[in-house]
C-alpha cells in the first residue's frame, strides 16, 4: 500500500511514496483538499454543486466523475473511495499536514496550562514546521463562491492556530530564558498580524531582557509608525507606558522557570444599563397584548407609525418580551438606511435571526425543497443539514413564486410551536424593494397562516402612497391594526423624569419644554443626568444640545473603545464582531473588552449571533449616536475605514452584510472607484437574478456614475431591464449608447435587440432596418444567431402584411436551425412557423409548431420564448373554437409573464383573455382583464416620448 501525503499549508501539492503527483485540474486539488480537511463522506450531488455551481445537475455530476477519475489515476488507484451516492478519502491512507498541525497544536494545550514547558515545546517544535504558509496559498476557484468562502475560513482558522502555537512557544522559551529563540518566534507571530499590539509589547520586553535595549525602542517606533499608517491612531497607553519604562531602565523582571504561563484575558460581565420604564404607551401596549392573545387560525399584521425617536422600536421590544416570556420564538430584522438597494437585506436578517437560538428542531417541520429555496439567502442551511440540496437556478418559470412561498413557510414554522411567535421588522421606511415584495406576499396570505407580523416605520419618510402602507390589508378590522404614536404629554414626561429625579419637581416641566415630548430626547437627557450632568451647567441646553450630551458620553471612552466604535459606525447601524475587529485592527480580546465598555455606556447592544451560525452582531442604541461619531471623524480616516470594511467583507462573503451592494458602497466611500464599479455591477447582476429590477437599475446607475471600465455592458443590461418595464424610449437610448461603445461582434446582439424594441413599439420599418444590419454583421457559420434574426425578420414581415417574405424568411430560419443545436433558435423558429400557419388557417399545423416551440422553450432559463409560444398557441386554439383550452393556456402564460414582469406583453395577454371571455359570454371576467390591460398599456404609453398607437395593438409575437 502506498503512502499518500497531502500538503495544504502553503502552495498545495500531493506526494505518493515521496514523489510528487501531477494533477492537471484545479478542481481535483479542491476536491481532495475538501475531503481531507472535512474528513467525512459527502453526497455526490453536494460536491458537484460545491465545485461546479454554474453547471446544471447532470453536467456538474459528469464533471465530478471525470475529476474523480483523474484524481484516482494520479494517486495510483488508491486513496479515493466512492459508490453511486457518496465520495470520501480512504481513512488512514492519506496523511494531511493541516490535520497533523491542528492535532499537534491542540496537544500542546495541556502541558502549556500545566507549566510543563519542555513537553509543550517538544510538541510545538513538531507543529511549527508544518505551517509552510496560508492554507492553499495561491490557489482559488473563482467560479465557486462557496468553496472560496470555505477556503477563507480554513485559512483564517489555521492562521489563528499558528498564532496560538507561536505565542505558546514564546511564553515557554521566555520561562526558560531562551530570549534569542523567543524573539525569533515572536517576530513570526507578529508577521501574522502586524497590527497586534500585544505581540509588539512582548517583542519589546524580549529585546530588553536580551540586553538589546535599542531593539526594544526600535520595535516601539515600528509599532507607532504602523498604527499611524494603517489606522491613523496612536498605540495603547499600556504600550506607551512600557516604552517609557524601558527608556528609563525600569524593565519588569522576566518570569522564572516553573511559573505558570499567564492566563488569557478575563472577560468582564458588564451589562448595559436597564432601559427606563415604558411611559405613555399603556393603551398601545394593551392593544398589542390583546392582539397577540386573540390570534386565531389566521394571522394578523400590526404597523406602528411615528416620527424618529417617538418610541416605535421600544414598543416593538415590549412585544418581543411578551412573546419570549410565553416561550414563543421570534424572527427579528431592522432595516438600515445604507441597505435600501440591498436585495432581500431585511428578509435575510429575518431568516437568519431564527437560527440564533440553540433550538432549531423546528427546521424539521419545513419541507426540504423549501429549505433548499431559502438557502439562496441562508447558505449556512446547507452546513446545518448536509441533506439539503443546493438551490436550483433561480431563473426558471415560477421561480419567484416558489422562492416567496419558501420564505413564508420558513417563517411560519420558525414562529410556530407551543406558544405563538412573532415576526418584527423595525424601520420599514428603509426596507429594500425586494424585502417589501416578500412582506406584501406574506401579509396578503395571512388568512391561511397563524402568524403575527409587527412592523415599525417613520411617518416623515413614508408618504401616503408608499408601499409600506400597503402592508395593511384592505380589511383592516379583521386582519390588521394600525398604531400611530404621539409625543409624550407634560404629565408623562414628568412621570418618566421622576424615575431618575423624584425630588426635582421642576425638572419634568423643563425637560418637556426642551424635548417637546420626544421620548428619545428625554431618555438621552436622563442618561446624562445619571452620569453626572448638571442642569445648572452652561452645557445644559435646548433639544439641539442632545448632540453635545451624546458627545460628552463619547468623551468618556478610552482610546480602544472609541476606535472600535468609529469602525462600527462606518460599518452601519448594525455591525458584526468580526468585521468591527478587522476594520479596527485591534485584537479579539481588545475588541471584546471595548464592546463591553460600549455596552456599559449604553452606546451599543448585542442583538444576535454568537452561536454556530455567525459572529455576534451588535447595534447602536440610536442612529443619532452613530451619526455623531461619523461627524466627528476626519474624512481621511473615514475613507481608510471604509476600505478596510470593504476588504473584510470581500474576504468573508457569507458574513452578514457582505452583499456586493454593501461592499460597493464601502469601496465608493473609500474613494476606490475601480473596485466600487466592479461590485456595483455584481450587485446589479444579483438583483436581476432575484427579480429585483429597481435595485438592479440603481446599482448599474452607480457603476456608470463611478466610471465603469466597460460601460457598454452596463448600458445593455439596463436596457434589457427597461424593456421589461415597457420603457422603450429609455431602452433604445441605452442600446444606442452601448452600440456606440462596443465592438462589431457584440454589436450584432445590440442591433438585434434594438430591432426587437422597434418591433414591440410597432415601428416595423425601423425594426427591419436594424435586424437586417444584425444579419449582415453575422458570420455565415453562426447558424443559431442567424436563425433567430431571420425569425424576427419573418415576424416583422408578417406584421407588415408581406406574407411571401414572411414565409421565405421563416423557411431560411428553419434551414439554419437544422445545422445547430441552439434550442432558443429552434423554439423561436417554430413559434413564427406556428404564427404563419395560423394566419393561413392551417390550425393543426399551427398547433403542432407552437406546441413544439413551447416544449423547447420550457428547457430554457429565460421564460420569454415560452410565454410567446403559449400566447400564440392559445390564439390558435381560440381560432379553432376551443375557448376553454385557450383560456387555460393564456392564464399560464400570464402567470409566467407577471413573474418576469414584462409589462407590455402582460397587458397583451390580459387583452387576449378579455377577448376570449367576451366570446364565451363571461362579461364580468372579460371586463376585469380589459381594465388591467388598459391600465398597463397606458402605463407603457406614458413612458414613451410620443404616444405610439401600435403599442396597444400587440396581440401575437
Amino acid at each position: 500500500m502506498s503512502e499518500i501525503r497531502l500538503f495544504l499549508l502553503g502552495a498545495p501539492r500531493i506526494e505518493r511514496d515521496g514523489s510528487a503527483v501531477d494533477v492537471d485540474t484545479r478542481k481535483a486539488i479542491a476536491l481532495v483538499g475538501y475531503l481531507a480537511v472535512e474528513a467525512r463522506e459527502f453526497r455526490r450531488d453536494s460536491l458537484a454543486a460545491l465545485l461546479w455551481p454554474e453547471h446544471g445537475t447532470d453536467q456538474a455530476r459528469g464533471a465530478l466523475r471525470r475529476t474523480m477519475s483523474t484524481l484516482k489515476k494520479a494517486m495510483g488507484g488508491e486513496g479515493l473511495q466512492a459508490d453511486r451516492a457518496t465520495v470520501a478519502l480512504t481513512p488512514g491512507l492519506v496523511c494531511t499536514d493541516a490535520i497533523a498541525f491542528r492535532n499537534l497544536v491542540d496537544r500542546s494545550e495541556a502541558p502549556f496550562k500545566d507549566g510543563d514547558t519542555e513537553e509543550c515545546l517538544a510538541v510545538l517544535r513538531r507543529a511549527l514546521p508544518l505551517y509552510r504558509g496560508d492554507f492553499l496559498a495561491g490557489f482559488s476557484l473563482r467560479d465557486s463562491v462557496e468553496f472560496e468562502d470555505w477556503q477563507y475560513y480554513q485559512s483564517e482558522s489555521h492562521k489563528r492556530l499558528m498564532a496560538t502555537a507561536l505565542e505558546r512557544s514564546v511564553d515557554c522559551l521566555t520561562l526558560k530564558g531562551s530570549y534569542g529563540e523567543a524573539i525569533e518566534h515572536a517576530r513570526k507571530w507578529l508577521s501574522l498580524d502586524p497590527l497586534h499590539e500585544p505581540a509588539h509589547r512582548v517583542l519589546m520586553l524580549l529585546y530588553a531582557w536580551n540586553d538589546q535595549r535599542s531593539g526594544a525602542l526600535k520595535q516601539y517606533r515600528e509599532c507607532v509608525a504602523l498604527l499611524d499608517r494603517e489606522l491613523g491612531v496612536p498605540p495603547l497607553d499600556e504600550t506607551t507606558e512600557l516604552y517609557r519604562n524601558i527608556t528609563d531602565n525600569r524593565v519588569p523582571a522576566p518570569k522564572s522557570a516553573g511559573s505558570a504561563p499567564e492566563a488569557s484575558v478575563e472577560i468582564r460581565d458588564v451589562r448595559a444599563p436597564a432601559p427606563p420604564p415604558l411611559v405613555g404607551r399603556r393603551s398601545e401596549l394593551e392593544i398589542l397584548n390583546q392582539t397577540y392573545s386573540a390570534l386565531g387560525p389566521s394571522g394578523h399584521v400590526v404597523l406602528i407609525e411615528g416620527e424618529a425617536g417617538i418610541g416605535k422600536s421600544r414598543l416593538a421590544d415590549e412585544v418581543l418580551k411578551r412573546v419570549d416570556s410565553a416561550g414563543g420564538r421570534t424572527a427579528v430584522a431592522r432595516c438600515h438606511s445604507e441597505e435600501t438597494r440591498l436585495p432581500f437585506g431585511a428578509v435575510s436578517e429575518l431568516l437568519r435571526s431564527t437560527l440564533e437560538t440553540p433550538d432549531t428542531a423546528w427546521l424539521s417541520d419545513v419541507p426540504a425543497h423549501w429549505l433548499s429555496e431559502c438557502a439562496r439567502l441562508l447558505p449556512e442551511l446547507l452546513t446545518i443539514d448536509p441533506g439539503i440540496s443546493p438551490p436550483a437556478r433561480g431563473d426558471d418559470p415560477g421561480a419567484q413564486a416558489r422562492f416567496f412561498e419558501a420564505i413564508a413557510t420558513f417563517l411560519t414554522a420558525a414562529c410556530g410551536g407551543r406558544a405563538q411567535g412573532v415576526v418584527v421588522v423595525d424601520d420599514l421606511q428603509w426596507a429594500d424593494e425586494s424585502s417589501l415584495d416578500v412582506l406584501l406576499y406574506l401579509t396578503s396570505r395571512l388568512v391561511t397562516r397563524k402568524l403575527l407580523i409587527v412592523g415599525t416605520f417613520r411617518s416623515e419618510e413614508v408618504a401616503s402612497g408608499h408601499r409600506v402602507r400597503r402592508l395593511l390589508p384592505s380589511d383592516r378590522s379583521e386582519s390588521s391594526t394600525h398604531i400611530v404614536l404621539d409625543r409624550l404629554s407634560r404629565a408623562e414626561v414628568a412621570e418618566l423624569v421622576g424615575t431618575v429625579r423624584p425630588d426635582d419637581a421642576d425638572l419634568g416641566d423643563r425637560l418637556f419644554e426642551e424635548t417637546e415630548g420626544l421620548p428619545f430626547f428625554v431618555v438621552e437627557y436622563l442618561a446624562a443626568l445619571e452620569h453626572g450632568a448638571d442642569p445648572a451647567s452652561p452645557k445644559w441646553s435646548a433639544p439641539s444640545g442632545v448632540r453635545e450630551l451624546l458627545s460628552s458620553r463619547l468623551e468618556r471612552l478610552n482610546a480602544t473603545a472609541r476606535q472600535v466604535l468609529t469602525s462600527a459606525a462606518v460599518i452601519g447601524r448594525s455591525f458584526d464582531f468580526d468585521t468591527a475587529r478587522e476594520a479596527g485592527g485591534r485584537s479579539e480580546d481588545e475588541t471584546l473588552l471595548a464592546l463591553d465598555d460600549l455596552a456599559a455606556a449604553g452606546l451599543v447592544k448585542e442583538v444576535g449571533g454568537g452561536g454556530a451560525v455567525r459572529t455576534p452582531v451588535f447595534d447602536f442604541s440610536h442612529e443619532g449616536i452613530r451619526k455623531l461619531v461619523l461627524d466627528e471623524t476626519s474624512t481621511a480616516r473615514l475613507r481608510l475605514l471604509h476600505r478596510r470594511v470593504a476588504e473584510s467583507l470581500v474576504r468573508s462573503r457569507q458574513r452578514a452584510g457582505a452583499e456586493p451592494g454593501t461592499v460597493a458602497h464601502h469601496y465608493e466611500a473609500a474613494g476606490d472607484a475601480d473596485n466600487a464599479t466592479v461590485y456595483y455591477e455584481r450587485a446589479g447582476q444579483r438583483a436581476r437574478s432575484l427579480f429585483a429590477h429597481a435595485e438592479a437599475l440603481a446599482h448599474y446607475e452607480a457603476a456608470l456614475a463611478l466610471g465603469h471600465g466597460e460601460p457598454a455592458r452596463i448600458h445593455e443590461a439596463m436596457a434589457d431591464i427597461s424593456i421589461l418595464g415597457g420603457d422603450y424610449t429609455t431602452a433604445l437610448a441605452r442600446y444606442e449608447t452601448a452600440a456606440a461603445l462596443t465592438d462589431q461582434h457584440d454589436l450584432v446582439a445590440i442591433e438585434h435587440k434594438i430591432g426587437v424594441v422597434h418591433q414591440r413599439r410597432g415601428d416595423l420599418d425601423a425594426a427591419r432596418s436594424h435586424l437586417e444590419v444584425a444579419l449582415e454583421l453575422l458570420d455565415e457559420d453562426e447558424h443559431g444567431r442567424r436563425a433567430r434574426v431571420c425569425a424576427d425578420l419573418s415576424l416583422v414581415a408578417h406584421r407588415r402584411g408581406d406574407g411571401p417574405a414572411a414565409e421565405r424568411l421563416a423557411g431560411e430560419a428553419l434551414t439554419l436551425t437544422e445545422k445547430t443545436d441552439d434550442v432558443d433558435a429552434r423554439a423561436q423558429v417554430h413559434n413564427i412557423l406556428g404564427i404563419l400557419a395560423k394566419n393561413r388557417a392551417d390550425i393543426s399545423a399551427a398547433i403542432e409548431h407552437l406546441e413544439q416551440s413551447a416544449d423547447l422553450a420550457a428547457t430554457l432559463s429565460d421564460p420569454t420564448a415560452r410565454i410567446a409560444a403559449l400566447n400564440n398557441l392559445a390564439l390558435a386554439h381560440g381560432q379553432a373554437g376551443d375557448g376553454a383550452t385557450a383560456i387555460d393556456i393564456l392564464q399560464e402564460a400570464l402567470r409566467l409573464c407577471a413573474e418576469q414582469q414584462d409589462r407590455h406583453r402582460e397587458a397583451a395577454l390580459h387583452n387576449n383573455l378579455a377577448d376570449l371571455f367576451h366570446r364565451g359570454g363571461d362579461r364580468e371576467r372579460s371586463m376585469a382583464h380589459l381594465k388591467s390591460a388598459v391600465a398597463i398599456f397606458a402605463e407603457i404609453g406614458s413612458k414613451e416620448s410620443t404616444m405610439q398607437p401600435e403599442i396597444w395593438k400587440l396581440v401575437e409575437w
